[in-house]
């Protein structure tokens, strides 16, 4: 795994080291989500979102504000699994080698249809 933004890519390649870490980490954890025969409540979300963490990688270099709030997504619909632990730790490991959020940073709130304008 890769541990530090200052090594360089792959020879023959200029992608950035952070961006194949990330591809990676969600390739696992999607193979290890859709290994679990569980249905839970929040699997499409967690499906949906991997989706879009590994679209964002492939895109090239991802929005940290939608990567931070896709993984938030993400850990909140896989819950306490532990059997996806490992592979969840790996992706916000991923996510983390883009950087901190800032301090004021907080992920896009969800409207609540029950709530009033």
């Amino acid at each position: 795994m890769l541990r530090s933004l200052g090594q360089r890519p792959v020879t023959g390649s200029d992608e950035d080291p952070r961006v194949a870490e990330l591809r990676t980490a969600v390739a696992r954890l999607r193979r290890e989500l859709a290994a679990v025969p569980a249905d839970f409540p929040d699997r499409v979300i967690a499906e949906d979102e991997l989706a879009a963490l590994a679209a964002m990688a492939a895109g090239g270099l991802p929005e940290i504000p939608r990567l931070r709030s896709s993984l938030l997504l993400v850990a909140g619909a896989i819950g306490s699994m532990s059997a996806l632990a490992r592979g969840l730790s790996q992706v916000r490991d991923a996510v983390d080698l883009f950087g901190e959020p800032p301090r004021d940073w907080a992920p896009p709130r969800r409207p609540d249809p029950d709530e009033r304008p």
